[in-house]
């Protein structure tokens, strides 16, 4: 009797902590997804256009991105420390986080369009075919101008998120998905009355959705009495060294976590450039259906680490185990649904993006693959994400560096090139990297938080 009661406390005691973690990951997810819709949108219409400006779009993304996700790891510290603060009821800390983490943010924003400017005159150096290379020149100055606005969206937004307010942000994030499409619309085709601008259009489509996202963002921290509780006490007073210690010191290794998974990824990319246009082109459409599911399970991940850091900031160390496992399996079954619909729909998805039969036999390839290895992404992000909320960040920083790079890129390029399996190659390579982390990672965390429960 005594041991069935004990069993019923310990599930209640299971159980009530998924609806907490769902009730905050929907609308994360929302605007997760939100944020992935733009670069969606951006690969189908430019799809229309023809391969080339494709692969043009691949081929800069694959670029921006390494500075672009190492700021974004960089900035996550504001959700990591204003949900520690938060969690141990410090309003006057909370104030100071978001104070230094907008200053920081602004200055990471900077930097990022400065770094991905400068890759400007480089373009030709990367191997790729001379028309990509071609088309590519001004998509890059104009995604590079949109990456300041976008970074400060977003240290907005870990802020609001990590205080349990994460609905309007996301809602902010979704007019700019449907704002984009409709800029998409009229500048890549060339309507009311303007020419039609191919793959520039997209990249002034995304710089002024990201300017006006940008101004929504500040504006709902500045102006709006929700947020006026969080407020420091006062903006105009001169900057603290110890705070941005404190954020950086968290953030940095997070950025380098990034930097090198997302480096790994680009460098599979510009492997698909070195086989032909129509395989980077397929890289891009399966990379993108990958990387919006992976969009759910980073909700999901980025709820686990804002309620893991609470419970860590108020001293509840007995709920940090709950809740990080129970993250994990949510994310690994929501990205299994999606590797089903990969395997069932590969092909139909494919149509979607181009009409070249080429392309769309070799992403629905790509696509099938990309289901394997759906769960072990979900695992792992979730598990990441997790270990940020106990401010745990420099190991997984080395289990990314030997399961991407020593691992995941090695073993790729052998099958993609000495093996002949040409960009299935590369995908299996990245599947074992992801495999390798997600193993990694949640064995740390297990580890780490077992020893308090309950």
């Amino acid at each position: 009797m005594h041991m069935t009661l004990a069993k019923a406390i310990e599930v209640r005691r299971w159980t009530r902590e998924i609806k907490p973690i769902a009730r905050l990951a929907v609308p994360i997810m929302a605007g997760m997804i939100s944020q992935m819709l733009i670069g969606l949108a951006d690969t189908v219409m430019v799809g229309r256009v023809g391969v080339v400006p494709l692969a043009a779009a691949s081929f800069v993304n694959t670029l921006a991105h390494l500075p672009f996700i190492f700021s974004l790891g960089l900035l996550s510290s504001i959700a990591v420390l204003t949900a520690q603060v938060f969690g141990a009821r410090k309003p006057v800390e909370t104030g100071e986080v978001l104070r230094h983490g907008l200053v920081i943010s602004t200055m990471v924003g900077i930097g990022a369009s400065a770094g991905v400017a400068i890759m400007h005159p480089l373009l030709s150096r990367f191997g790729q075919p001379p028309e990509v290379v071609a088309a590519a020149g001004k998509y890059l100055l104009l995604f590079a101008a949109s990456l300041a606005p976008a970074l400060i969206s977003h240290g907005c937004r870990q802020f609001s998120e990590a205080v349990n307010r994460p609905w309007i942000p996301n809602l902010i994030l979704l007019g700019g998905v449907l704002l984009n499409v409709l800029l998409n619309w009229i500048l890549i085709f060339g309507h009311w009355g303007l020419p039609a601008m191919g793959l520039e259009g997209a990249g002034w489509a995304t710089l002024i959705t990201r300017l006006i996202q940008a101004g929504c963002f500040l504006g709902y921290l500045f102006y709006t009495p929700v947020m006026r509780s969080f407020h420091p006490a006062s903006w105009k007073a001169p900057c603290q060294r110890l705070w941005f210690r404190r954020l950086l010191t968290i953030g940095w290794p997070v950025g380098a976590q990034h930097l090198l998974e997302i480096g790994a990824f680009s460098l599979a990319a510009l492997m698909m450039g070195w086989i032909h246009a129509e395989a980077m082109a397929a890289h891009q459409i399966a990379m993108t259906c990958a990387a919006t599911s992976f969009m759910f399970a980073l909700g999901i991940g980025m709820a686990s680490c804002i309620r893991v850091g609470q419970a860590h900031g108020a001293g509840r160390h007995h709920r940090k185990h709950r809740i990080g496992l129970l993250s994990i399996m949510m994310a690994a079954s929501v990205m299994g649904m999606f590797g089903i619909l990969f395997i069932s729909a590969g092909t139909p998805i494919a149509r979607l993006f181009v009409k070249e039969p080429s392309v769309i036999a070799l992403a629905a390839h790509l696509l099938f693959l990309a289901a394997l290895f759906q769960v072990a992404d979900g695992t792992q992000v979730a598990a990441l994400s997790a270990l940020r909320g106990l401010n745990d960040v420099r190991i997984p920083v080395l289990v990314a560096g030997l399961a991407y790079w020593l691992l995941a890129l090695p073993t790729g390029y052998l099958l993609a090139f000495p093996c002949q399996l040409g960009a299935a190659g590369i995908w299996i390579g990245l599947a074992v990297g992801l495999g390798t982390t997600a193993l990694g990672l949640s064995w740390r965390f297990h580890r780490l938080t077992s020893i308090h429960q309950n």
